[in-house]
Formats: structure tokens, C-alpha cells, sequence
């Protein structure tokens, strides 16, 4: 895979709680040098970044009910209106992981119909994010379904803040649970070019990574 078609399916992500908004600036140049498919960033950096990447064909992407999932669905809603009207592009939302473990998966559809009604409404992407480490095979499953009934655009793997990261296993496993009406997102740990081309090749559409840089410039030009 040459280094423009990698990037074009890198999310360059920066996530850290101490992230600056100098921090923002650099990470929205290097998108545009070399043309990832979003910048993803904390909703506090939503209107920065969707101004620094405006005359480009970046996209702003945020995280919503990040990192825990835990958040009360109408807190969640009032947040993804609130980044879609500041600027983003793609929402990515961590699903209520408890909720789905205790087998209330009418609390996991619901508030992810809510959220992909509010953002195609606005042609925003969502992407729900299932912390797969936290769950066992059956759970897996059932997340997938969900998501994709609800409509969301991709299933993503992790938030990069649990137990563990993307997993080759995990992508194939999101990949036949969801066919290919549904995109799959792999994030969390990819740091380099061999992981994310494993990635791909197992079924991801979509790379998260905070080293996107470091990636790209090791596949051919």
C-alpha cells in the first residue's frame, strides 16, 4: 500500500488529557502534509481544529462518552449535538459497556439511534466504539449487532484507554459480524506500519493512531 492511500484511511488521533492547543496546531499540519482522512481529537478541541483544517480535506473527528461509556444517554446526546455544531465531522461514541454486559441492550440501541438520527441529520459520521477488551466472545457479537442495527457507520475496537488495543483477531471478528454494510475501525496500539497493514488485511477500513506519522513514512511512497 503506497504512503497517500495509507494515509487517506489514518484517523491521526491525539487524545492525551494534556494535549495543548499547540499540541492541536502541530498534529492539523501534519494531517494536512500528509493527507490523513481526519484529525481525532477531545471535544474541547473541536473548534480549533475544525478551524486550522477548513480550507482542507481533512476531517475533524471527536470522541463522545469518552473513554468510560458510562455517561447518562442524555448527557451523551447534548454532547454529540454540541461537537456536530462546533465542527465535527465524525463522532466517535463509547458505548455503555456495563449496560451491555448486564444484558440491557435496549440502553445500548437507544442512545446510538439518538446519535446517529442527531449527526445524519448533518451528514456527520458515527463510529461506536465497543471496548472490545472488556468483553467476552458472545459479548462482542451482540455490541456488533447492535451497532450496526443502530446505524452507526463503523464499529471501532477501543478507545485506546482499556485493557487492550485492536486485536487482528478482534478486526475479523467485527468484519463478519457487521459484512460490508458496516465499516470497521481498528484503534489502539497500531504504532507501526506492520501493524497497520495487518489491520487492513484482516478487514479494517479505518486506522486510529496516535503515531500516523511515524506509520506513513514507512510505506512506499
Amino acid at each position: 500500500m503506497r504512503r497517500s492511500e495509507l494515509a487517506a484511511v489514518i484517523d491521526s488521533t491525539l487524545l492525551r488529557p494534556d494535549a495543548t492547543p499547540e499540541d492541536i496546531e502541530r498534529l492539523c499540519r501534519e494531517a494536512i502534509k500528509y493527507g490523513f482522512r481526519a484529525v481525532c481529537v477531545n471535544p474541547t478541541y473541536v473548534k480549533l481544529a475544525s478551524h486550522l483544517l477548513k480550507e482542507s480535506k481533512v476531517r475533524t473527528c471527536t470522541v463522545v462518552g469518552f473513554p468510560l461509556g458510562a455517561t447518562l444517554p442524555e448527557v451523551k446526546i447534548y454532547e454529540a449535538k454540541t461537537v456536530i455544531a462546533l465542527g465535527a465531522d465524525d463522532v466517535d461514541v463509547v458505548i455503555n459497556v456495563g449496560a451491555l454486559k448486564a444484558g440491557n441492550y435496549e440502553v445500548v440501541a437507544k442512545e446510538l439511534e439518538k446519535i446517529v438520527e442527531i449527526a445524519h441529520e448533518n451528514n456527520v459520521v458515527v463510529k461506536a466504539i465497543l471496548e472490545l477488551g472488556l468483553l467476552d466472545e458472545g459479548e462482542k457479537v451482540v455490541a456488533c449487532r447492535l451497532a450496526r442495527d443502530a446505524g452507526v457507520d463503523y464499529v471501532k475496537t477501543s478507545t485506546g484507554f482499556g485493557p487492550t488495543g485492536a486485536t487482528v483477531q478482534d478486526v475479523r471478528l467485527l468484519r463478519r459480524c457487521v459484512g460490508r454494510r458496516t465499516g470497521v475501525k481498528a484503534a489502539g496500539g497500531i504504532r507501526t506500519l506492520t501493524d497497520a497493514l495487518a489491520m487492513i488485511e484482516a478487514g479494517a477500513d479505518l486506522i486510529g493512531t496516535s503515531t500516523a506519522a511515524k506509520i506513513v513514512e514507512k510505506a512506499p511512497p
